[in-house]
């Protein structure tokens, strides 16, 4: 493992799951091609998880998250590839009191148009597409062939999976959950489709109505999921 000194840059991934391991290839040729445009003088790229001790995975060294937090270098950037949006905000929590910035990491072949505000620490995943207007919060999560159409308004630790299709005019809450393949229709200029905060939509739903918070909708048209 290199030295750590003040003129060093240093950034953590934190997560060694399967997002983590998808995200990492994208995120450390992102991260050299900052460091080459910021003339860094050099990064050192690090999976940040439980493990105490040092390992590798995929050829990159993986430390435990008090280690990733107790260096004492130049610079230290972070994001967090966690599926689990309550543990997100808990280890962002972490990071930026131990004086980490969150930095977002952005795949080849994203499409991002006009007029969008991305809030710090998303994760943009291969293509991914944000067309006009948009108002996307804190460590947003947009999985690859994902897309938010115009004048949506999303909030903090938001998940999209896979080819999530969110058509214009909504308002996602905060931590809510949008399953692969999942649709939601377009609202309407004042009438936005809404999903509240926590709510979850199954894979392959298809959301043509409000969902409420904390509930989780699945089918097509898009229903409260029955208990049994």
């Amino acid at each position: 493992m290199a030295v750590n000194t003040p003129s060093n840059i240093v950034f953590g991934l934190l997560g060694t799951g399967g997002f983590a391991r998808e995200v990492m290839p994208f995120a450390r040729e992102y991260l050299l091609a900052l460091a080459r445009d910021e003339a860094w003088p050099s990064i050192q790229i690090y999976f940040v998880g439980k493990a105490p001790k040092s390992v590798s995975i995929n050829d990159v060294t993986t430390i435990g998250e008090e280690e990733f937090l107790a260096m004492d270098c130049g610079q230290k950037f972070f994001n967090i590839a966690v599926a689990d949006s309550n543990a997100r905000a808990d280890h962002a929590k972490r990071c930026l009191k131990a004086g980490a910035k969150p930095i977002t990491i952005r795949a080849e072949g994203t499409v991002i148009y006009d007029r969008n505000e991305i809030a710090e620490g998303a994760i943009i995943c291969a293509n991914s597409i944000i067309t006009s207007n948009a108002r996307i919060g804190k460590y947003f999560h947009s999985n690859i062939y994902s897309y938010v159409a115009h004048d949506c308004w999303i909030g903090d630790y938001v998940t999209f999976a896979p080819r999530v299709n969110c058509n214009g005019n909504v308002r996602i809450g905060n931590h809510a959950y949008i399953g692969t393949s999942a649709t939601i229709k377009q609202g309407k200029p004042g009438e936005p489709l809404t999903i509240g905060e926590g709510a979850i939509v199954g894979m392959g739903a298809v959301v043509t109505k409000d969902v409420p918070a904390f509930t989780t909708v699945v089918g097509n048209p898009a229903r409260p999921l029955e208990k049994h």
